[in-house]
C-alpha cells in the first residue's frame, strides 16, 4: 500500500481494562489505521470520514444508531467473538454495513470445559471435594 493511507478502524482503546489487547492492536496496525474512541470523539468531523471499519472487542464500543449515522464511510463491523447477540443486525444492515465475527474462536476451549464438566459430574468430584473439605 505504498503511498496509500490505511483504512481507519474504530476501536474503544488500546490496553487498559476494556481496550483491545496490545498484541492484537499490533496485528491490526499492519492493515488499519487505528482510531480510538477518544480520538474519534475529539475530532469527529475529520475522523468520521476515515473510519471504514469498527472492531468490537468484548462488546465495545457500543454500536448504536447515533454512531452509525456519524460514520458515512463505514463498510464493516468486525466482532472479536463468536456471538453477535449484542449487535442490532437489522439496524446495522439498514446502513448497508456488513457484520463479521470469529465463529470458531472458542470452539476447542468450550469443548474442553464441556468434557471437564461431564467427567466431574460422572465422578461426583464436586461432592467428593466438599466432603474432603468438611471431613
Amino acid at each position: 500500500m505504498a503511498g496509500e493511507e490505511l483504512p481507519g478502524v474504530l476501536i474503544l482503546d488500546i490496553g487498559g481494562t476494556h481496550g483491545v489487547l496490545e498484541d492484537l492492536a499490533a496485528l491490526l496496525k499492519k492493515h488499519f489505521h487505528l482510531i480510538t474512541m477518544r480520538e474519534f470523539l475529539g475530532n469527529k468531523e475529520e475522523m468520521s470520514k476515515k473510519i471504514q471499519s469498527i472492531f468490537v472487542f468484548e462488546c465495545r464500543p457500543t454500536i448504536d444508531r447515533e454512531l452509525l449515522e456519524s460514520l458515512p464511510n463505514l463498510k464493516v463491523i468486525g466482532n472479536s467473538g463468536v456471538g453477535v447477540d449484542h449487535l442490532d443486525l437489522k439496524m446495522i444492515s439498514s446502513f448497508g454495513v456488513k457484520v463479521t465475527n470469529t465463529p470458531h474462536a472458542v470452539a476447542d476451549p468450550t469443548a474442553d470445559i464441556g468434557m471437564a464438566l461431564m467427567l466431574a459430574s460422572a465422578r461426583r468430584l464436586v461432592e467428593g471435594n466438599v466432603l474432603n473439605f468438611l471431613g
